[in-house]
């Protein structure tokens, strides 16, 4: 079956397929060629917004999942690595028949997108990385948001609020309360504490791409909010040098931040999908 031809399971709902030793959750949406995202750390699948989802379904074969332990992705008996992650990733497809497929990663899911065009360059073919870096410890976020993200203290609702707090400039959040209620009071499903610690590790045991940057010659859009607290700008700029030209494009919007495809999805739409085509 080629990348064209129908996947597996009815656009938009959830099933779920062998890979390895876990079974991995997924959706797939509208028709075209493959274009498959990867979620960031902490999170499920459900965190994409379905309108901005509908979006690039208009133009792509959009595939969503839930990373390992994550949703109704099993734990597996593997060790938690970012590569282990662009292994389930590249598994995955291949169980859904994809050839090869457009990638887009956000924030963890970036580093687990730069495994995967190393480790099976022959499934990629357009990169996007948003919110990405290629080495954890180069430009890091400050101690302070780090502590948001990690703190597991008090009710759920306090948790989100400091997950939620880190996406945004605060000037935007306290604008968009109302858009910050559509996005995120939603059921995001099975998050075990446990599970995002083994994400965290993971992300801060990876060794990075930096040295193997210039041998990417995906055409690679690296998108990023110029007010992005928790994976500076730096890391995007810093992306675009060092990949080859001229394969790399930066696109840096000003006054978003991490969470830039919720405060601007038309915007966010509109420079992928035109990277993209």
């Amino acid at each position: 079956m080629n990348s064209h031809q129908p996947l597996n399971g009815k656009s938009g709902e959830t099933f779920s397929m062998p890979v390895d030793d876990i079974s991995m959750s997924c959706r797939v949406f509208g028709e075209g060629y493959p274009l498959v995202f990867i979620m960031g750390y902490g999170s499920t699948m459900n965190l994409w917004e379905p309108g901005l989802l509908d979006l690039f379904a208009s133009r792509f074969k959009v595939i969503v999942f839930d990373n390992r332990g994550m949703g109704d992705t099993g734990e597996g008996t593997e060790d938690y690595s970012i590569v282990r992650m662009a292994d389930d990733t590249a598994g995955l497809m291949r169980a859904l028949n994809i050839q090869q497929a457009h990638v887009l990663g956000w924030s963890m899911g970036s580093l687990v997108a730069q495994e995967l065009a190393f480790r099976h360059p022959s499934l990629l073919s357009k990169l996007v990385l948003y919110a990405a870096h290629c080495d954890a410890q180069m430009f890091p976020p400050s101690l302070e948001v780090l502590s948001m993200l990690t703190d597991t203290s008090g009710s759920p609702e306090e948790r989100g609020m400091r997950y939620i707090s880190v996406l945004f400039p605060e000037a935007w959040m306290e604008a968009n309360g109302q858009r910050l209620k559509e996005i995120f009071y939603r059921p995001m499903g099975r998050i075990p504490e446990d599970i995002t610690a083994r994400q965290s590790a993971a992300i801060d045991a990876w060794s990075g791409t930096t040295e193997r940057l210039p041998m990417l010659d995906n055409p690679t859009l690296i998108i990023t909010g110029s007010d992005d607290r928790l994976v500076s700008p730096h890391n995007a700029r810093y992306l675009a040098e060092k990949i080859p030209q001229p394969h790399a494009q930066l696109c840096v919007v000003e006054h978003a931040g991490h969470g830039l495809m919720f405060q601007y999805p038309e915007l966010f739409f509109e420079k992928v999908a035109a990277f993209l085509q």
